[in-house]
């Protein structure tokens, strides 16, 4: 991940969004406004109707700067509203006193209502072309219709773009509902939703859009998601002027090099390499807009709207087939496409039958586990009441082991400790899991050893498994993914092993107190190392002996109780044959000696003498010097 840093004395950046019904005067308060005109395209020039994103900006009374998305107020252009409109948490509400209360008018609240905006001011346009007492009604229209949504405190200001007037008081408006707004996160995750991208002669590909979460910086390496192509920053610009350093919350334009504009489109996500995992899945809390004509049911295809991205969507409503507003209902949502999000993103779902805004919601998981539960509700409930820093915390909670480097793609945020939890390896594992590892693994360890008292340990692949099956009676391990399914159980196993619970020697694992032991089977012990002492110096293979009948465990026995060694992986010899071996390597003297030689000297064939040799060159007993052995010095 990467770090993250800021000044607390770098200015903070607003961004506001306009909203309404078409031609109610959106585009020409803004010129009025800032002195630019947001509609670039020469078919909105010709039909005097915003078709897609517009932007401009200025400075408040207070100094203070902000920026413009002006978004299309026509029905057939809402899918451009909300890619301006979605990562905008302040709001230019925009009524024409001469028409009033319109379709749009509705839609564009039910969105920005649903999205939860920090905060706005409702502009009624046109005041002159009214006069004293329609402009009382539609004011009071204009207070009945905000009644009830994240706009009803909002100051609703009477201005014309045409004679001028308001024009200050509205500015004055905008600047209070900026000052009051909460600071833009700093410390977090880079996030640029694209909402343009062009191309610059002599310059490359440029991608605009609201910068959230995080600053960027020229020279950067940055990520293009979900499609996973790496650039890097060239320039940077906010309001046409050239950064260094471009800080949330600002319109920002990037000029990157090293990739092609083909292939980037409207939401995909600018961000650092790494820091996002996009999904196709999520788990939210939906709410139906209000005035809905029918219930929501998850019949039918949606549209998901976040940031400037849309994708179609499929929804399974939880402990509910269907809901009405205000009522609020969990669901799970799969993605036609991946899609970068965040927990606590808002979204809109849009039903695409009849091109109408039906809902709106909020992420709670954007890795939610394979199969939802009994207590998915309950859980989905514990996580829309709990603050983002307590996110890492609640995930361990919910699944007993996460990887370190998911909790912040997962939460937004890394905490460096947690209480309840330790780190094992590249895992946060939470007391809970450990314990009921720890207890499973002891308890099948002890019957091992009790069942096998001549082995030496429990196969490592058979321990793991244990690990594994102790996680999911706990219903821990939500999330793990199937290819990563070990890793947990490696990690818990060596937290147990440094923690001197078991000892882990090649592919076994045993308890740490246990030794193996001969009782009861001392005489096939015997009887098998008598059999090799017979027929040394060229006994039978490890093979041969299995074959005969005799137990892999009393093989094993009698090699870790040191009555027989183990020379090859096929074969196994008494300690009395090797001490024979090197004493003829150490009667050679200076001259050394040559593998036919020692072969010689030990009345065996070459099948023993090399693995013989190999075996004392492990042991540090001789030295290999080309054909020939020498014996070491004894100290």
């Amino acid at each position: 991940m990467s770090e993250r840093s800021s000044s607390p004395d770098e200015p903070a950046f607003h961004v506001v969004a306009t909203a309404g019904h078409v031609d109610h005067g959106k585009s020409s308060l803004l010129v009025r406004l800032t002195g630019m005109d947001p509609d670039r395209l020469a078919e909105e020039k010709r039909r005097g109707l915003t078709i897609d994103l517009g932007f401009a900006w200025c400075t408040l009374p207070s100094g203070r700067e902000v920026g413009f998305v002006d978004v299309p107020g026509h029905e057939r252009f809402v899918r451009n509203m909300l890619a301006g409109v979605g990562p905008v948490r302040l709001v230019l509400f925009v009524v024409a006193a001469d028409e009033g209360w319109k379709p749009q008018s509705e839609e564009h609240l039910q969105i920005v209502d649903v999205l939860g905006a920090d905060g706005g001011v409702v502009a009624l346009t046109k005041l002159d072309l009214v006069d004293e007492q329609a402009l009382e009604r539609r004011t009071a229209e204009v207070r009945e219709r905000l009644a009830g949504t994240v706009l009803a405190s909002a100051p609703v200001v009477p201005c014309s773009s045409t004679t001028g007037a308001g024009i200050f008081e509205l500015a004055r408006a905008l600047d209070a509902v900026v000052a009051e707004a909460p600071p833009p996160e700093r410390g977090g995750r880079p996030r640029l939703f694209v909402d343009r991208v062009f191309t610059i002669r002599g310059s490359g590909t440029v991608v605009t859009g609201t910068l959230t979460g995080g600053p960027l910086e020229v020279g950067r390496e940055v990520e293009l998601y979900p499609s996973g192509r790496r650039a890097r920053i060239r320039g940077l610009q906010t309001h046409r002027r050239s950064l260094e350093r471009a800080l949330p919350v600002s319109r920002v334009a990037v000029n990157l090099v090293g990739v092609e504009r083909a292939g980037i489109d409207r939401g995909a996500v600018l961000g650092l390499p790494g820091d996002w995992r996009p999904t196709r899945e999520l788990e939210a809390a939906i709410r139906p807009v209000r005035d809905l004509d029918r219930p929501l049911t998850a019949r039918g295809a949606f549209m998901l709207h976040a940031g400037s991205a849309e994708r179609e969507a499929r929804i399974r409503l939880y402990g509910a087939s269907e809901i009405r507003g205000p009522q609020t209902a969990f669901a799970r949502i799969r993605l036609k496409d991946p899609l970068v999000l965040d927990v606590f993103d808002r979204f809109v779902l849009r039903e695409t039958g009849r091109r109408r805004t039906v809902a709106g919601g909020v992420v709670l998981d954007v890795d939610p586990p394979a199969r939802p539960g009994s207590a998915q509700q309950e859980r989905l409930a514990a996580r829309a009441r709990t603050p983002r820093e307590g996110l890492p915390a609640l995930l361990l909670a919910e699944r007993g082991v996460v990887p370190v480097a998911d909790v912040e793609l997962l939460t937004g945020t890394a905490p460096a400790e947690m209480p309840g939890a330790v780190r094992a390896g590249g895992w946060w594992v939470s007391d809970r899991a450990r314990t009921a590892v720890s207890e499973t693994l002891v308890e099948a360890l002890s019957r091992f050893h009790r069942a096998e008292p001549l082995r030496a340990g429990m196969d490592v692949g058979r321990a793991r498994a244990v690990v594994l099956d102790a996680l999911r009676r706990v219903n821990v391990g939500a999330g793990t993914r199937p290819e990563a399914a070990s890793a947990p159980a490696d990690a818990l196993l060596e937290m147990l092993r440094s923690e001197g619970v078991l000892v882990r020697e090649g592919q076994t694992v045993r308890l740490s107190r246990h030794r193996v032991t001969l009782a009861g089977r001392e005489e096939e012990v015997e009887a098998l190392v008598r059999r090799l002492r017979e027929r040394e110096p060229a006994p039978p293979t490890i093979s041969e002996i299995l074959s005969a009948g005799t137990p892999p465990e009393i093989l094993d026995a009698a090699t870790r109780a040191g009555l027989l060694v183990r020379i090859s992986p096929d074969l196994v010899v008494t300690p009395d044959l090797v001490r024979r071996a090197e004493a003829v390597v150490r009667e050679a003297g200076p001259a050394g000696i040559t593998v036919a030689r020692f072969r010689e000297r030990l009345g065996t064939s070459r099948k023993y003498a090399v693995p013989l040799l190999e075996h004392l060159d492990r042991r540090g007993m001789t030295i290999r010097r080309g054909d020939l052995r020498f014996a070491r010095s004894p100290g």
